[in-house]
């Protein structure tokens, strides 16, 4: 049995109908505990964009927003949706919805809980995340190691691996690079990223802050465009795709149009385990960047991070 395999016999019971409960099952406690928390999204977006004055921390709000969301606009968003269709059915889409709208409670559950156990460490930089959580609320150091590792080899997987490799994928496409020219292009590229990631990273999370301001923003607009201009061009089908969308998440379907998944538990899987990539509800690493917010109040700083 090579590693591939090892791989996708673990991604099978990892992604099995266990996770599927627990992850979603979390969301809609979440949801119901925080008295539908989802609700207060537009106050939300207007607490993203508000300083809070002398507040501790080492970022703004609006910098820790942005850095989280580096991870989750663009790439994962298109890469997540397109992998989900493609292996599940054009039914995964309904889940990865369901999976948005309801992991937003706990993004907040978690986000506070971040906030309530951050530290700060001897030179005063503020530090967080679940790993002290796991720590200082359930005295589970051991756990919060386990965390720290596994989210370290989710960084160079998911964080790193494959949005790199669809970086090299789309412009050796483009470039139509083939042969020796191809693999001296994903050689041109990796160092070419490799660099730009060095620069943003080597002054810890302040640098990653400022830069992410700076882009995030812009590449916010120019996906919302793009998602806008795509919707506007296939007007004429919006109500067939809704439709289809609504009925293959639960009615099995043939296999069939280059879909691998054709059952409602392939559809339900894919479409939550891409919903849990695209926007890391659940995951962990998105309060990693918040506990280090100017913030006083967590329910604030966590209810802005949706």
């Amino acid at each position: 049995m090579n590693a591939s395999t090892i791989i996708e016999q673990l991604d099978k019971i990892l992604w099995g109908w266990p996770q599927i409960i627990l992850l979603l099952g979390t969301h809609l406690f979440m949801t119901f505990k925080t008295g539908f928390v989802q609700k207060d999204i537009f106050k939300a977006i207007k607490l993203s964009v508000t300083k809070d004055p002398d507040a501790p921390g080492d970022v703004s709000q609006f910098g820790a927003l942005t850095t989280a969301l580096a991870s989750t606009v663009g790439t994962a968003n298109i890469i997540g949706v397109g992998t989900a269709i493609a292996l599940g059915g054009p039914g995964a889409v309904l889940w990865i919805w369901f999976t948005g709208v309801f992991g937003i409670a706990t993004k907040y559950a978690e986000t506070i809980i971040a906030l309530k156990y951050r530290v700060k460490s001897q030179d005063g930089t503020m530090l967080g995340g679940a790993m002290y959580a796991l720590e200082r609320g359930l005295k589970l150091k051991w756990l919060g190691i386990v965390f720290a590792f596994l989210a370290a080899l989710c960084g160079l997987g998911i964080g790193c691996s494959v949005p790199a490799n669809a970086v090299v994928s789309t412009v050796k496409e483009n470039l139509n690079a083939t042969g020796t020219y191809g693999q001296v292009l994903t050689y041109v590229i990796a160092v070419i990223l490799c660099v730009l990631v060095g620069v943003a990273i080597i002054g810890g999370v302040k640098s990653i802050t400022k830069v992410s301001e700076k882009l995030v923003p812009f590449m916010a607009i120019f996906y919302v465009l793009g998602c806008l201009i795509i919707l506007i061009m296939n007007a004429d089908v919006m109500a067939q795709t809704i439709s289809t969308i609504a009925s293959a998440a639960f009615t099995p379907r043939a296999a069939g149009g280059g879909f691998i998944g054709s059952t409602i538990a392939s559809a339900c899987r894919f479409g939550i385990a891409r919903g849990l990539f695209s926007n890391e509800s659940g995951m962990g690493s998105a309060p990693l960047v918040a506990a280090a917010a100017q913030s006083r109040n967590p329910k604030r700083q966590a209810l802005w991070r949706n």
